[in-house]
Order: C-alpha cells, then structure tokens, then sequence
C-alpha cells in the first residue's frame, strides 16, 4: 500500500532536521484528531521504543508544544519539572536526555509535532532551534497546499458535476483551471497530483462543443499550459512568475515556446489558439 503524501513530507522534513542540525535523534507524527498525534516516522533511533506512540496534548514535552502552540524544550528530560512524565519510560529507553519539540501549525491549528533530540545532557543552542522551526516549515507549507488542493478539487468536483455538464460560469471554471495548475508542481503525493491534473484536464476539455475543429493536436509542456493559463486571467510575466514561483524570464521563455507552437503572434491569440486545441477551458 503506497504512504500517503503527509508521511512522505513529514520524513523528508525530518530527514533535513537531522541532517543539518547534527541531533542525532528526530522523530515526530501528525495529529489524528485535536488532541492526539502519534509518532510514526523516526530517523537515528536505536529501538522501537518510541514508534508507535500516542501524545496527548498536554502530556509531555510534545504534548506541552501542542498545546501551546509554540516549541518547547528540556536539556534532561527524565528530571525536567517543567513537563509531565508520562512517556519517561519510551524515552529512557531510547537514552534521550536533551529534546526540543515543534508544533507544526497551519491557520493558527496544530497538525502535527517534530522532535530532535542528544543522548547527552546538554542545552540546545539557537542553531537547533532555528532548524528545528525550518523543518516544521516546510510541513506546514507542504499541509497548506494539500488542503488548498482538496479544497480547490471539492469545489471543482461540484462545479463539473455529471460528465458532460459544467454548471457555474465560464470564468469560475478558468479560475479553477488556472489554480489548480499552479498547485500542481507543488504536490509530491503523486496519487493527489494525479488525481488534481485529472480534474484539469475534465475542465479544459469542457468546452469541446464550442471549439473549431483541429487539423493536428498541439502539444505544449506542463509549465507552457500553466504560464498560458496565467496570461488568459490577464496576468503580466511578473504576476504570473510569482504564481508559478519561476523567475520572470522564465515565464517569458516559456510564453515565447507555447506562442510558437501554437502558432500565435500575440498574447491574446495563444490563449485562443489554447482553447480550441482543449489545453484551457
């Protein structure tokens, strides 16, 4: 069965965590529910002690950064009196004494919590800080997108409805088009990936009723359809560079490729030439 997107992000997230802090234990889970996150990906652990188990916000070191909502961190965790101990003997069993805890937090909501962790006594410096706040970041922000993606795709879902029928306006389809096409390359869930260029292409080939007959089939690459897709919503190069994340000359060469093989001259007349081959909605 293939892991889901989150436990991909969450290791990679750790993985960096490690590696450029120099802890040599980092280990950390999403939230199952308001209260409960559970540690399923580890990296550096010498048992299975801490695999597996349920923290509870409150509870703990981990638990203490839920629900605060902020890092936290002991430098001797089974001595610490700033923390409960129920999860003492899963930590002195993988010989953890120094730990810091981040939540991972999107919209003011904890979904989740990353740990990095010595084997020694000692107080953490501002650089395992800084690094430990860094990976949960990037978890943060891969979260972010995958619900704007499953948002965008409930809404286009509605707007679609049975085969062959788009309620709604045209622009709202566009809009949706355009969206979901920038998200793409952000996602690292292929099966999301998949499943929301599926949803892209429904909407574009939407309008096949109302489009010329095509003599060949034109191909343009995925980033060609997303910076044609950017100028049909009016967007300048530079607007359409920071939507896609690309540098403004990118966009440019990407615009110039796609005008050509599309045989456009202008702007306005890729979008066109865009639509009747069924690349834009």
């Amino acid at each position: 069965m293939p892991e889901s997107g989150e436990a991909t992000e969450l290791r990679t997230a750790l993985l960096r965590l490690r590696r450029t802090s120099g802890l040599p234990v980092v280990f950390g889970g999403l939230l199952s529910d308001a209260r409960h996150a559970r540690i399923a990906e580890l990296s550096g652990a010498r048992t299975p002690a801490l695999r597996g188990l349920v923290i509870s916000a409150g509870s703990g070191l981990g638990g203490k950064a839920i629900a605060l909502s902020r890092p936290c961190a002991v430098s001797d965790y089974t001595s610490s009196r700033h923390i409960s101990h129920e999860y003492d003997t899963a930590v002195a069993a993988e010989g953890l004494r120094s730990v810091v805890a981040v939540p991972v937090v999107v919209r003011r909501t904890v979904r989740g919590v990353l740990y990095g962790a010595l084997r020694e006594p000692l107080t953490l410096g501002d650089r395992a800080f800084d690094v430990a706040a860094s990976a949960a970041r990037d978890v943060e922000q891969a979260l972010a997108v995958r619900d704007e993606v499953q948002r965008l795709l409930a809404a286009t879902r509605e707007q679609i409805g049975d085969p062959g029928t788009v309620p709604g306006t045209w622009e709202d389809v566009r809009e949706a088009h355009r969206e979901l096409r920038a998200l793409a390359p952000r996602i690292t869930d292929p099966a999301l990936r998949d499943e929301l260029l599926a949803v892209c292409g429904r909407l574009a080939s939407a309008t096949g009723a109302h489009r010329e007959p095509a003599t060949g089939r034109v191909r343009l690459a995925p980033r060609e359809v997303d910076v044609v897709a950017c100028v049909a919503s009016g967007s300048t190069n530079a607007a359409a560079a920071e939507r896609l994340g690309l540098r403004p000359e990118t966009v440019k060469s990407y615009l110039r490729s796609a005008m050509r093989k599309l045989g456009a001259h202008t702007r306005l007349e890729a979008v066109v030439a865009a639509r009747r081959a069924g690349l834009l909605p």
